[in-house]
């Protein structure tokens, strides 16, 4: 081999690694309305904890990109776009408004959502079993949480006949900008059927709290529906104080509604729904298309009970109740 020909071929075996360690790192765009939470508790970490165990580390085989929607739903549109511009491999998406937002900036870019509850209806997917565009991820509802929760009321507090349930507008649009109603309908009819009335009560910022609990305060409801959006779960102590003060007793479909005070929930674990849901992300990542990944319905749901609300309330709670519950907060 000529000296001039080995000397080109060991510089390129040598700047090989180099050129191989300049590839651009691929970004996981984090959409969500929740501003970040302080570093070093467990929800600073959770997203890159949950790509960690796929074999993801940040900074060496990826990059986590999370702007700060400082907790406002309204900003998800540009930060959704701010994300398409910088170019991500993938969007993960929290919630139905971040979930919407996304699919409204992009049709190209591989987008994971978590927390919609009907994403055939707002726009997102073809199907549950074949996407067919750039979006699939993890469904909220199979559809008979609502139905649940009106049972579980009527068995612990039998004398409430009249409720109201918090509705957020934002949590129901759809990528063509019509809002969808998927389940009010059945569970107003289920409230007839038990014999209650139903009365919504729309919250669309968190200016409209105090009009949202006069207005409660003002039917004079027996029971308060709250269901699990990003608005509702950053201000579920402000719901459930106002509701303990008013003596109404909550029921909800996350379990952190009751770990601060709210009557009882029923719902899927949502912690480790979230994680699990990067298993998309992990899989996108290598290749795969959101379009050939079935959206995941829910398949296990979990009673949580608040003892020392109930006493508060001056309910009992029947033991075919506590004998269902998973969890039991004393």
């Amino acid at each position: 081999m000529r000296r001039r020909e080995f000397i080109s071929l060991i510089g390129g075996v040598l700047a090989a690694p180099r050129a191989f360690a300049q590839k651009p790192l691929p970004v996981v765009g984090i959409l969500t309305p929740h501003p970040p939470q302080p570093a070093g508790s467990v929800q600073a970490g959770a997203y890159a904890n949950a790509l960690r165990k796929l074999g993801w580390i940040e900074g060496e085989n990826y990059r986590l990109d999370r702007p700060n929607a400082e907790g406002r739903e309204d900003r998800l549109p540009a930060i959704a776009e701010e994300l398409v511009r910088k170019r991500v491999a993938v969007i993960y998406a929290l919630g139905p408004e971040a979930a919407v937002a996304a699919a409204r900036a992009t049709r190209t870019i591989p987008i994971v959502f978590w927390g919609v509850a009907a994403p055939i209806e707002q726009g997102l997917v073809e199907s549950y079993a074949r996407p067919g565009r750039n979006i699939t991820g993890a469904a909220w509802s199979a559809g008979d949480e609502r139905l649940k929760m009106l049972e579980l009321l009527a068995e612990l507090a039998p004398q409430a006949k009249r409720l109201a349930t918090i509705a957020i507008p934002s949590s129901m649009a759809s990528v063509s900008g019509e809002p969808v109603a998927v389940g009010r309908l059945a569970s107003f009819d289920t409230a007839s059927k038990l014999g209650v009335t139903i009365e919504s009560v729309p919250v669309a910022r968190i200016e409209d709290f105090e009009g949202a609990f006069a207005a409660i305060s003002k039917m004079r409801a027996q029971g308060l529906i709250i269901p699990g959006t990003t608005l509702t779960l950053r201000e579920r102590n402000r719901f459930i104080e106002f509701a303990n003060r008013a003596r109404i007793p909550v029921v909800a479909n996350m379990r952190q509604f009751v770990e601060a005070g709210a009557l009882l929930s029923y719902g899927i674990d949502s912690s480790a729904s979230v994680a699990d849901t990067f298993k998309f992300v992990d899989r996108i990542l290598r290749g795969a298309k959101p379009a050939d990944l079935p959206v995941e319905m829910p398949s296990k749901y979990e009673l949580v009970v608040n003892m020392k609300t109930a006493r508060a309330l001056g309910l009992k709670v029947p033991q075919s109740v506590l004998l269902r519950a998973g969890r039991v907060i004393e």
